[in-house]
């Protein structure tokens, strides 16, 4: 029986993903992208005269929090360190990063972007002699907003 394409009445799986930087040609691999996430900081605000007055929550000051992302450490590329260690000499490069949830096709169901994205933190990999896993760095990259977009 042949897989059928996945409709509109299923949630996406999220195993299947490509995130790319402006700097870079192709898409980064990355095991794993987590905290996409803004928030809206609320505000109370009461209003009335002095002797009856009521409060109302109104939006204030939007917030976007880091975004982490996990990836196998590959020989001889140090592409995230150099950028990270760029803040050293305050001439840090912003980047554009996209992230695409693709269908099984390959094709981009949702995009996350994040603007004005830099390193606010690189962490090396742990290390175990009795483990036998693949050696994992993490990227915490903050920005300036979180775009998002279907299809």
């Amino acid at each position: 029986m042949a897989e059928e394409a996945q409709d509109g009445n299923w949630p996406l799986r999220k195993f299947y993903f490509v995130v790319s930087f402006d700097s870079q040609d192709n898409g980064a691999s990355f095991q794993e992208v987590s905290d996409l996430e803004t928030e809206t900081q609320p505000i109370e605000y009461r209003h009335g005269n002095s002797k009856e007055f009521s409060t109302i929550n109104m939006p204030g000051i939007a917030k976007a929090g880091n975004v982490t992302m996990k990836r196998g450490i590959f020989v001889k590329d140090t592409n995230f360190w150099n950028w990270y260690d760029a803040i050293k000499m305050n001439t840090i490069q912003r980047e554009t990063v996209t992230i695409q949830l693709l269908d099984e096709t390959g094709s981009p169901t949702m995009t996350w972007t994040l603007n004005n994205a830099w390193p606010t933190k690189i962490t090396a990999t742990d290390m175990n002699g009795d483990a036998n896993e693949l050696a994992v760095e993490s990227l915490e990259l903050s920005h300036e907003g979180l775009t998002i977009k279907n299809g």
